[in-house]
């Protein structure tokens, strides 16, 4: 599977990039723009609205066009704003943000629908789905030095203008492999629903309406939980950011391991976990251990808990895109969009209620705030098994 995806897993890693150089050299990019860090940092939140706005907006027409060439399109806007980024001019890094956002939220549900198409068995088609999200899980932990390290000898400027050439390359080869496929998909378009239309379907489906929801509340509880999480073991257990860096490793390594293992456990062929329930299982043990690590009083108690809301949260996202894709059939790629769209509602959102529960009740109402948003996706969990359940016995 890895040799017939390599393409799509190698634009997914690099669609993480262009943000992660923002975020490593946000202060000599705040330096030479003379905007401030914490302006620049504002602008970061340009990528998310943009995200949410472009996601849910070309939503259906992600499933009107060839997946290379909806990938394609994404990748040359990330070429674009990797550019203007290197300028470091304030406004043309506002543009970069917006950008990356718009970009990005048409990339990666056009690689994941497209990787999911080059399989015909359900099972097959939502673990090539999960092994592309694995993928990007995978880049968010080991972009930060592998961007660090080319920069000791160009820059972060050279970083922007080689994730530019990269994208271009991409793009490109994208483009020719579109147009070197049969029309199947740009012939049945006539055939497909309108855009308002296709919302209606898509609601319609049994489940998907819980699923999304229950994406964008994973998305915002486990967010907002990384957004407060080295202020707690700085205040906590004294820990500097050099050793907190340790305990971000081991967060991103369980949350790849999990995506992974879950995706393969999904898509075994005789697979004894429907994946409704992994959902629910893995929503319980995210939600005690996302709750519990906010009251450890033990270093050693709080890192295996860290390592479990990793892969409790990783385990709901697999479980989610595999549902997504095996339930939705030709909708899938703009279940998808509307998935990353509402999964950058969540990060905004997260980090703003577990900021609230951080003021109001300190590291117990970050968890209160969070831990909540995880109950009520448990609920939502047990209408999408129930909503599964009934399609199953209409189809029997």
């Amino acid at each position: 599977m890895t040799r017939v995806l390599w393409p799509f897993m190698l634009a997914s890693a690099v669609g993480l990039v262009p943000f992660t150089i923002y975020s490593t050299f946000l202060v000599p990019l705040a330096d030479a723009s003379g905007g401030g860090v914490a302006a620049l940092g504002q602008l970061r939140g340009l990528g998310g609205l943009a995200a949410l706005a472009v996601g849910t907006a070309l939503a259906p027409l992600i499933d009107r066009v060839r997946r290379e060439w909806a990938a394609a399109g994404g990748l040359a806007v990330l070429a674009v704003s990797a550019a203007l980024g290197a300028s470091g001019e304030f406004l043309l890094l506002a543009a970069f943000c917006l950008l990356v956002g718009a970009g990005t939220a048409v990339l990666n549900p056009a690689l994941t629908a497209a990787a999911a198409d080059r399989f015909d068995d359900d099972a097959a088609a939502g673990r090539a789905a999960t092994l592309i999200t694995a993928t990007q899980s995978l880049t968010a932990l080991l972009a930060a030095p592998l961007v660090a390290l080319p920069a000791l000898v160009w820059g972060w400027r050279g970083d922007l203008w080689a994730i530019a050439a990269l994208c271009s390359v991409l793009a490109l080869y994208f483009l020719l492999r579109g147009r070197r496929k049969p029309g199947a998909e740009v012939a049945g378009a006539a055939e497909r629903p309108g855009y308002l239309e296709s919302f209606r379907l898509l609601a319609a489906v049994p489940g998907v309406v819980p699923l999304l929801a229950i994406a964008m509340l994973r998305t915002a509880a486990f967010m907002g939980y990384l957004a407060y999480l080295a202020a707690f073991y700085d205040e906590r257990f004294g820990l500097a950011p050099g050793p907190f860096a340790l305990v971000w490793t081991l967060s991103g390594t369980s949350f790849f391991l999990g995506n992974l293992l879950a995706g393969r456990v999904l898509s075994a062929e005789r697979s004894r976990v429907p994946a409704e329930r992994l959902m629910t299982l893995a929503l319980i043990v995210a939600l005690v251990a996302l709750v519990a690590v906010f009251f450890a009083r033990s270093l050693w108690l709080a890192l295996p808990l860290t390592a479990l809301v990793g892969a409790g949260h990783a385990t709901v996202a697999a479980c989610v895109t595999t549902s997504l894709v095996r339930r939705c059939g030709s909708l899938r790629g703009a279940a998808l969009s509307v998935n990353a769209a509402g999964m950058s509602f969540g990060v905004f959102a997260g980090a703003g209620l577990g900021g609230v529960g951080l003021a109001l009740g300190g590291f117990a109402g970050t968890a209160a705030a969070l831990g909540g948003l995880t109950l009520v996706a448990l609920v939502l969990a047990r209408v999408a098994a129930k909503s599964s359940a009934g399609a199953s016995r209409t189809s029997s």
